[in-house]
C-alpha cells in the first residue's frame, strides 16, 4: 500500500471494498500514508478511516501549519495516534492482533537514509510509534525515536516495497498505487529547503536527492511484474489532485470514491488473481 498523504483515502477506499468482499491475503505492507490507514485491513474496521479523516479534517491538532509549528509535527503526534485510536475512534487492537496476516510496515532510519521494515503484531508500546515513524514526512515531522536508532518517513527509502514482500516469498501480490499508471517522479523542487530543514541529517537530504529515480526506478518493476502477470495493480485511472491538508470533507469522500470504484472495477479480475 503505497504512501501519498491525503492519496492514502484512494488505499482506504480499495481495502474497504476488499473488506467488504471476505478478500484476504497472508501479508501486507503499508508505506506511510499506506500503513497509518492500511493498520485498520487487519482491524478489519470497514470505514473507519474516512469517518475520522472526515471528522477531524478541521481540527488543528489532526493537520495544520499551527500543529507544525506548535509541535514540530503538521499531523498532531499526540493526537493522531494516540488520542484518536485510543479514545475518539476506537482501533480495534485485539482484532488486529487476532488476524492471522502478517502487516510489515516501512520507516527510514535517518542515520543511514536506508529503509527499516518492521512486523507490527501489535498495536501497544513502540509499535505505535513505528506506525507514527512511517508516516513522519521529512521537514514537516520531528524524526521518531524507537530504541536507539530514529526514523522518518519511509517513502523516503522504500515507497512501492513489492520486492520485500515477493523476498518473503510471497508469489501473487496486489500492488495499491496512488499515482496513475505513466507517472513519473520529477526531481523535488523544494529540495534546496528540505536540505537546510533537514541538514542534520545529510542521510536523509541524499536519500530525498535519490528518490524520484528509486520511485520511478520501482513503479517500472511494478509494471514489469504487472506485465508478467505476478502481480495485480490497483491505481487511480488519472491524477487524485488532492493535497496533503486537506479541510474539506467532500474530498476527502471524492478521494475515497475513486477508490471504491478502481477496487470494484478489478473485482472479479483480483478474485480469479487470488483463485478465491
Amino acid at each position: 500500500m503505497e504512501g501519498g498523504s491525503m492519496r492514502g483515502l484512494f488505499t482506504a477506499g480499495v481495502i474497504d471494498v476488499f473488506l467488504e468482499n471476505n478478500i484476504e491475503f497472508d501479508g501486507s505492507i503499508g508505506v506511510s500514508a499506506g500503513a497509518a490507514f492500511g493498520c485498520n485491513y487487519k482491524s478489519r474496521q470497514n470505514g473507519r478511516v474516512l469517518r475520522y479523516t472526515k471528522r477531524y479534517c478541521n481540527y488543528w491538532k489532526f493537520c495544520s501549519f499551527r500543529s507544525w509549528l506548535v509541535t514540530g509535527d503538521i499531523f498532531g503526534a499526540k493526537f493522531c495516534y494516540y488520542d484518536i485510536p485510543m479514545e475518539l475512534d476506537v482501533f480495534d487492537g485485539e482484532t488486529f492482533m487476532n488476524n492471522p496476516m502478517d502487516f510489515y510496515l516501512v520507516a527510514t532510519d535517518i542515520s543511514t537514509g536506508k529503509p527499516v521494515y518492521h512486523k507490527m503484531d501489535d498495536y501497544r508500546g513502540d509499535n505505535i510509534e513505528w506506525l507514527r515513524a512511517s508516516a513522519s514526512m521529512p521537514g514537516l515531522s520531528r524524526p521518531v525515536k524507537i530504541g536507539d536508532s530514529m526514523y522518518l518517513d519511509g517513502g523516503t527509502a522504500d515507497s512501492i516495497p513489492l520486492e520485500f514482500l515477493q523476498k518473503k516469498g510471497y508469489e501473487r501480490n496486489v500492488v495499491i498505487l496512488t499515482q496513475p499508471e505513466g507517472f513519473v517522479k520529477e526531481p523535488l523542487k523544494a529540495l534546496p529547503l528540505l536540505r537546510l530543514v533537514t541538514h542534520k541529517y545529510p542521510a536523509i537530504a541524499k536519500a530525498l536527492e535519490a528518490r524520484p529515480a528509486m520511485y520511478n526506478a520501482q513503479t517500472a518493476y511494478v509494471k514489469e511484474c504487472e506485465d508478467k502477470g505476478s502481480v495485480l495493480v490497483i491505481r487511480p485511472s488519472e491524477p487524485l489532485n488532492i493535497k496533503s491538508k486537506v479541510k474539506d470533507p467532500n474530498e476527502l469522500q471524492r478521494v475515497y470514491d475513486l477508490g471504491r470504484k478502481a477496487a470494484e472495477d478489478k473485482l472479479e479480475e483480483l478474485k480469479a488473481f487470488l483463485d478465491v
